[in-house]
């Protein structure tokens, strides 16, 4: 593939934060621009909630191989992709101000009690598929019916050892739609979608049931995204030296799927893309491990953004923020059979050096790299160490 001419280099960052520009897209955020962002997991949640307010055209591209609680069970059950990042991102842009919006967000983030009896769960589930639980008898039309519906059709195929301690119910919603789409999760995330008027995009950045496997620096192969993640329980011991998919988690081997065309389209529509805060390897460098993204990527000229992580993330052993910026970059390039340049993938790291304590050598050690550090204030008191939700889209928007 050879790269269009590319007319418009981004060289430099406007003005951030652009209080004018900001103020015009909350007048009309029905309008507002179409940032893309790479991502899974919950880091992006209270961010997209204040995205809405500016814009209602956000593109979310999500990893679907979370391996842990109630999504490995449903994976393990029907072989299917993982469903959970993809409901809490859609939840987190609805309009819950819309009649029926409150009660089908509480019904999405329930869970049955991890202690429950097999027996008492199994009751729970029936009362909601006929409707007589209340957490679900109060949603209104045709909400109610689609949820019962698919329910219903999650608890036909649910296998007679099924664990439903701990299963989120809006993940055996999602599940049940799964398996009566024929295991094509895009349609019903896309019904989903404009039933509870989601305010953008979501979507998984493959339809396939994956692995991902990491080689580590001292020779060890970790298998599954929960292991990747590193809790307090079970940290990483080594730097990750690769990462890649695999169809299988017993023998993991090297695979590379395509990405659909509706997701190269939205990536090429974009107005800006964005790596955001989040794990590093298992939330933005494992969206961008299939084939089709980089390229799509390479050949969309709009701002790219890499956003670091303001604290500790145990994927990042071993990282400093020039290696993270050189790391995006290489499995970026590595995704293309072309080898873009450097500024066709990524422009800003953004950053809030004085609460980071980000010292001069690594500005000058990115800058080097051709990427640009646009320092703004990022972190607000309340939120400290972390990054104030406002802030952090008023000045990513800013770049759009």
């Amino acid at each position: 593939m050879v790269h269009p001419p590319r007319t418009e280099r981004v060289t430099r960052p406007p003005r951030v934060p652009d209080p004018p520009r900001l103020a015009h897209l909350r007048q009309a955020p029905e309008r507002g621009p179409r940032p893309v962002f790479f991502s899974g997991g919950s880091a992006l949640r209270g961010a997209s909630r204040r995205l809405i307010e500016y814009t209602h055209n956000s593109v979310h591209i999500l990893t679907p191989f979370d391996s842990g609680g109630s999504s490995a069970v449903l994976r393990a059950a029907f072989r299917m992709p993982a469903v959970g990042d993809l409901r809490n991102r859609m939840m987190a842009l609805a309009d819950r101000s819309v009649l029926g919006h409150p009660e089908i967000y509480a019904l999405f983030a329930y869970r049955f009690p991890h202690e429950g009896k097999p027996t008492a769960l199994r009751g729970a589930l029936r009362r909601m598929v006929r409707g007589e639980d209340e957490r679900v008898r109060y949603i209104p039309e045709p909400l109610r019916s689609l949820v019962q519906s698919n329910l219903g059709l999650f608890q036909e195929a649910m296998p007679a050892e099924f664990d439903l301690r701990g299963a989120n119910i809006g993940n055996l919603v999602l599940a049940g739609g799964y398996l009566d789409q024929g295991g094509r999760l895009d349609p019903v995330l896309l019904l989903f979608s404009q039933l509870v008027e989601v305010r953008g995009v979501v979507r998984p950045v493959v339809d396939e049931d994956l692995h991902l496997v990491a080689k580590l620096a001292n020779g060890r192969t970790v298998v599954g995204q929960h292991l990747l993640a590193g809790d307090a329980s079970s940290p990483l011991d080594s730097p990750v030296e690769s990462l890649f998919l695999s169809r299988s988690s017993t023998r993991p081997r090297p695979y590379r799927p395509r990405i659909a065309d509706a997701v190269v389209s939205l990536i090429r529509q974009a107005d800006l893309v964005c790596y955001p805060i989040g794990s590093f390897y298992t939330s933005v460098i494992a969206t961008l491990l299939p084939q089709g993204v980089a390229d799509a990527i390479a050949e969309t000229d709009v701002p790219k953004v890499y956003i670091p992580n303001p604290g500790h993330d145990p994927e990042e052993i071993g990282l400093t923020l020039p290696d993270k910026v050189r790391t995006l970059v290489r499995y970026l390039r590595e995704g293309s059979d072309e080898r873009p340049p450097v500024d066709a993938l990524l422009h800003f790291v953004l950053v809030d050096a004085a609460a980071s304590g980000m010292r001069a050598t690594e500005v000058r050690e990115i800058e080097k790299l051709g990427v640009g550090v646009v320092d703004t204030p990022l972190v607000s008191g309340a939120d400290a160490p972390f990054l104030d939700d406002l802030l952090l889209v008023e000045a990513l928007l800013s770049l759009s």
